[in-house]
């Protein structure tokens, strides 16, 4: 159906069986295209489906109109789902939340920030649960400082009382300064980065904490820490690294605990990702245009979770870190852009290994 449509837009698709995930099979696979359809513009890698468009040919908006809807197309509705992410207004959060509300799930959308700021890197939690039920889902926005444990309470008793139960937690809410880039010393730094600890680590514990019974009361459960490689190589300051490898442990011990209940917990991370905060600040350092057209979209991330969610073996990954680029060739899926992010395991380092008690 979807290589239909593509040649609707006026677009050249062809469809290939069987399994083409690996590098070596990818490069297997554009030697034969190329002989079929000459230069490949944009690879749609979705369950043995890809395609090519003139993009000069095809509005940019359709275009991605036509490759969401392939990208998503083999996934089963999120219909009757519940989904909570937090620190949604903007980034990374924001992204996912908005592919589990395409999925059409119900999303509350959390987050501090209420009403738009003249700057680039504003954004709501009004604004994203309007886009969620714009596109099919149901978008809930709830206020919620994630620093104050009295307000995350109150956050899933409104679940508890709206919903009766929550099949995916995504704990993305952090902060990490005014200034994240500024060289080192941790130092000469403001002690202000050490606020990571609370609104980053602890507050996905308390999330997790208040969470837990209406996960278990899911036929299916997903929790999601989103890290990143921070966790096993240095990245921005000390405060950074603790915090990412913090949730990674999280991650672990606490799917020890719900493994008897059916619920799945794992870290997600993601690479260099083209937020509206990192598009601003890498915008204007030199060569940061690069930088940012070899980034993930926010986007990617909530790809990578609404995969996992329909995996019939999530269970078998609880406990343990996903890398999204590895996620994207396990369940053959591209970026919302068409590109195909690489895993950075080899240049900042691999998942620490962590032990069950004997």
């Amino acid at each position: 159906m979807f290589v239909e449509k593509i040649k609707a837009t006026g677009g050249k698709a062809i469809s290939v069986q069987g399994s083409v995930t690996s590098p070596e099979q990818i490069d297997r696979f554009f030697s034969e295209t190329e002989k079929q359809l000459g230069n490949v513009n944009v690879l749609v890698n979705n369950a043995g489906v890809f395609a090519y468009l003139p993009l000069q040919d095809v509005n940019e908006k359709e275009f991605h109109r036509q490759f969401d809807l392939g990208v998503m197309s083999s996934l089963s509705s999120f219909a009757g789902k519940v989904a909570v992410v937090t620190g949604a207004s903007r980034g990374i959060g924001k992204g996912i939340a908005t592919v589990l509300g395409e999925q059409r799930a119900t999303v509350y959308v959390t987050g501090r920030t209420t009403a738009a700021t003249p700057n680039a890197t504003s954004g709501t939690i009004h604004e994203v649960a309007q886009g969620i039920t714009a596109a099919g889902g149901v978008g809930i926005a709830v206020q919620c400082d994630h620093a104050n444990d009295g307000q995350i309470k109150a956050l899933f008793e409104k679940v508890k009382a709206e919903q009766g139960h929550l099949d995916i937690l995504v704990n993305n809410a952090t902060t990490i300064g005014a200034d994240p880039f500024a060289p080192p010393p941790f130092w000469n730094k403001s002690l202000a980065i050490a606020d990571q600890f609370i609104v980053g680590l602890r507050s996905a514990f308390v999330a997790s904490y208040y969470a837990a019974p209406l996960l278990v009361a899911a036929d299916k459960a997903l929790v999601v820490n989103i890290s990143y490689y921070g966790a096993v190589s240095y990245h921005l300051d000390p405060a950074y690294g603790a915090t990412k490898a913090g949730l990674d442990k999280l991650t672990f011990d606490m799917a020890q605990d719900f493994e008897p209940y059916g619920v799945a917990v794992v870290s997600l991370w993601p690479g260099p990702t083209a937020t509206e905060r990192a598009s601003f600040l890498i915008s204007r350092i030199p060569g940061g245009d690069k930088i940012l057209e070899n980034s993930e979209t926010p986007k990617f991330s909530g790809l990578a979770i609404a995969w996992l969610y329909a995996d019939p073996k999530l269970m078998s990954k609880s406990g343990n870190v996903v890398i999204a680029a590895e996620a994207a060739l396990e369940y053959g899926f591209a970026d919302s852009n068409g590109r195909q992010p690489r895993s950075l395991r080899e240049q900042k380092g691999s998942p620490h290994p962590f032990f069950k008690k004997g």
